[in-house]
């Protein structure tokens, strides 16, 4: 198994701090960026601005209500660009909305999880993406 840059798409400090310190745990994970904004994400992805430098992730875990640009924006941004489209992104936010799921994976998101609210549910939910998308899944290299 490869060691894995995942780029985290998170407004809310708190579950940034949930979500990276699960992710540690996790040991496949060799590296996590954080952007809080979909503008920052877009800059990441694109290696603009202050993010020239910016390592391309394995997999991005992108929050659907973001400032500035919202998640949604921000996935379909990344699958019409033909250099990123392959890159997967999993939907990780508080929204259980029929209408964002659907929207999301009508824009090719690879996954889409509801936050659960309590701290044991989010550590399985990451868990069981650890498991799946790290360990069984193959990811293009990036």
């Amino acid at each position: 198994m490869k060691d894995l840059h995942i780029l985290l798409v998170e407004d809310n400090e708190g579950d940034i701090i949930l979500t990276r310190e699960a992710l540690r745990e996790v040991t496949a994970v060799k590296d996590i960026s954080v952007v809080r904004d979909g503008r920052e994400a877009i800059h990441f992805l694109f290696k603009t601005g202050t993010h020239e430098n910016a390592q391309v992730p394995d997999l991005v875990l992108l929050d659907i209500n973001l400032p500035k640009v919202d998640g949604k924006e921000v996935l379909k941004t990344i699958k019409q660009d033909p250099a990123l489209r392959s890159l997967p992104v999993i939907v990780l936010t508080t929204s259980a909305s029929e209408k964002d799921i659907l929207e999301a994976y009508t824009h090719y998101a690879n996954c889409y999880i509801t936050k659960p609210v309590d701290y044991s549910s989010f550590m399985k939910v990451i868990q069981s993406m650890e498991s799946f998308w790290m360990k069984t899944a193959q990811l293009p290299n990036s």
